[in-house]
């Protein structure tokens, strides 16, 4: 009895210090691949057999890629704040230098009446354009963000052209341009009125900017199986051919046009609709001269049949 007694106690002995140096071994493990996850070294799971441990392995992987993915993001939330940041400095720094200015000469007694009524025009000119380019800025951002939430529907395009010519028509009047629709009527499409209206304000004021008085400015439309082609031409100065594929790249502007009042904000900002949209846009030479801009947006969906 004392005998088989021993015995047992042996036994749960080995069996214990078996299981100790078992478990240990597997602390250890996951203590390593934990510092491995800490240091950003790349966990290996190729080597270990089937077992607790290998499945221990593949999960602290796991972890370790989402991880890194999370990081990824994080640096690139971070450089997009940072690049955000140099660019409001540089596209603000001339109007705000011109507000400074403006005011600087404003605060002289001996400014005539006529001057006088002369810079606050000016000033008032510089402060919508930064109101205009730190909202175009931001908006920028969250649409590369992917922050803002659209909501397309099936409505008439003729409603979005309607607010973007409302919204250009006393700058087009001023240069005495005409805006003319062509070949536009009622079409349903699948898209949201609001930010397709933006995307042609943007194409609407290029081509008043950069057409010469006098011209015209041509609106149209052309139905195709899966898509619908929303035209805007004008007969201003045209793009390059080898610049078609840039003008719609942030802050991009074209040679013959960088002397000129720009940002490079609208054109990208209307391809970050589109796109947002499930559309895009085009630019080619326009018959006779000038630039013809299009914008493809999907034709109406039909809805999803009731439950």
């Amino acid at each position: 009895m004392t005998m088989l007694w021993w015995c047992i106690c042996g036994a749960l002995a080995v069996a214990a210090f078996w299981y100790y140096r078992k478990y240990n071994e597997l602390y250890r493990a996951a203590d390593g691949m934990l510092e491995q996850v800490l240091s950003e070294e790349r966990i290996e799971i190729s080597g270990l057999e089937e077992g607790r441990l290998s499945a221990l392995a593949a999960k602290c992987l796991r972890v370790q890629e989402k991880l890194n993915l999370e990081i990824g993001r994080a640096q690139e939330e971070k450089e997009q704040v940072k690049q955000l940041i140099s660019d409001m400095s540089h596209q603000l720094k001339t109007p705000l230098a011109n507000v400074l200015l403006y005011v600087e000469m404003l605060c002289r007694q001996e400014l005539p009446e006529g001057r006088r009524q002369d810079f606050l025009e000016k000033l008032r000119r510089q402060t919508e354009k930064i109101d205009w380019l730190t909202a175009s800025l931001f908006k920028m951002v969250k649409l590369e963000q992917g922050v803002i939430s659209f909501r397309e529907e099936n409505a008439d395009i003729c409603a979005a052209v309607r607010m973007a010519v409302f919204a250009v028509y006393e700058k087009a009047e001023k240069k005495e341009i005409a805006i003319e629709a062509e070949g536009l009527r009622e079409t349903m499409l699948w898209h949201n009125p609001e930010w397709t209206a933006e995307i042609l304000v943007n194409l609407l004021e290029n081509a008043v900017k950069y057409s010469p008085p006098h011209s015209k400015i041509k609106i149209g439309l052309q139905r195709y199986e899966t898509y619908s082609r929303i035209l805007v031409t004008d007969q201003g100065i045209g793009v390059r051919r080898d610049e078609q594929s840039l003008v719609f790249q942030r802050f991009y502007r074209g040679k013959e046009v960088r002397a000129r009042e720009g940002a490079g904000i609208g054109l990208y900002l209307s391809r970050l609709i589109a796109e947002q949209e499930k559309g895009y846009l085009t630019v080619e030479p326009a018959p006779g001269g000038g630039s013809c801009f299009s914008l493809f947006l999907q034709n109406c969906k039909n809805p999803a049949p009731a439950l």
